[in-house]
């Protein structure tokens, strides 16, 4: 069926119709499909087509040393939570750099959702030019309410949403049926829109991806992988920083889905990983900042997480990981606009007790 967001702008559906090239049938044909119908065809069908993209990473069920940080000495691993986190994110980090404490000196960060916003906002150099151009705490809440989409949601958003927070798991057939419902959302602020929105913030929109340090997460919407861009992928494929921030925070009946290369793509935090820790595994040293412990506070999916396992887990690699849990208050709304300048505030006011634990953590 195709996608109402690849049909043919200015033409007719018909027109459309005879515009597009013959379909080659071989592809179902020659592939080895065992007789279990057509999940598996599919299935098949999609990784064929998809697998040299180089996008597509499984989270690991037992700890191993990541091949992407093996050898490293220091990473940062920043995890999602909404625009409240980003306005956290910002107000945390512009402490720190108050204080000479340089979150960029990491060999390589790895960002979801609003972490995807904040790594790659920082290492592009964007932070840094927002911070000395204007008026902190005066300049970012009017920024980050645009990324807040303040409608009421419809019946099509209505049902990603429950779907999102309505699972008990993250196993592969829970991501697929919640990126499906993903995908038939009809979100005021679709992919494109978000795209440009983070680029307030990454200050970038090349295909070059300026930073090698960076590494953002997504899910396909359809296959329900998990996906990591970063620097090598990103050129292959064609895929800018800011889109690829896009995609990790583009939240399920919210905002998107975002295409990346050829994927739809959703929320990064929308995965049995809480904070994707794994890809720094092996690394020296890992700072891990998240919003919550997985289980507690404001959430924005209902799959179970719990960031205490998944440290141990990185840690049973070797590596000596500092864990920083930012916290919310309670009954916050992680999306509500209203909520962006204190979010600034409490950021700020954590990195003056922070900010010693890591000069020593990364000395």
């Amino acid at each position: 069926m195709l996608s109402r967001r690849h049909l043919i702008q200015g033409t007719t559906g018909i027109a459309a119709a005879t515009m597009l090239p013959a379909i080659e049938p071989t592809l179902a044909a020659e592939a080895d499909v065992p007789a279990t119908g057509v999940a598996q065809l599919a299935a098949t069908i999609s990784d064929k087509l998809f697998d040299d993209d180089g996008l597509a990473r499984p989270v690991p069920d037992q700890p191993v040393v990541s091949n992407l940080a093996s050898g490293l000495d220091r990473t940062l691993v920043l995890g999602g939570g909404g625009e409240y986190y980003v306005a956290w994110y910002c107000g945390f980090f512009h402490g720190l750099l108050e204080q000479g404490v340089d979150p960029t000196i990491a060999e390589m960060v790895v960002g979801t959702s609003a972490g995807s916003y904040a790594g790659s906002s920082l290492l592009s150099g964007r932070f840094q030019q927002l911070r000395t151009e204007f008026a902190f705490f005066g300049h970012f809440p009017g920024l980050f309410a645009k990324l807040a989409p303040v409608t009421a949601p419809n019946a099509s958003q209505k049902r990603a949403q429950e779907i999102n927070f309505s699972v008990k798991d993250g196993e592969p057939e829970t991501i697929r049926a919640i990126g499906h419902a993903s995908l038939a959302a009809d979100n005021h602020l679709n992919g494109d829109g978000v795209a440009r929105l983070a680029w307030l913030l990454t200050g970038d929109s090349r295909t070059d991806w300026p930073t090698a340090k960076m590494f953002t997460t997504a899910n396909d919407c359809y296959t329900g992988e998990r996906l990591v861009v970063h620097q090598d992928v990103a050129r292959r494929n064609g895929i800018p920083l800011a889109r690829a921030a896009a995609a990790s925070s583009s939240l399920p009946g919210v905002m998107g889905p975002t295409l990346v290369g050829q994927r739809f793509c959703m929320d990064g935090g929308i995965s049995k990983a809480w904070a994707h820790t794994d890809l720094v595994a092996g690394s020296k040293r890992a700072i891990v900042i998240t919003l919550t412990n997985g289980y507690e506070g404001s959430l924005l999916s209902g799959i179970p997480h719990d960031i205490h396992k998944e440290i141990a887990a990185l840690e049973a690699t070797g590596t000596k990981a500092m864990l920083i849990i930012a916290g919310t208050p309670p009954g916050l709304n992680l999306l509500d606009p209203k909520q962006i300048e204190p979010a600034l505030k409490a950021g700020y006011e954590r990195s003056q007790t922070e900010a010693p634990k890591i000069k020593a953590f990364w000395a």
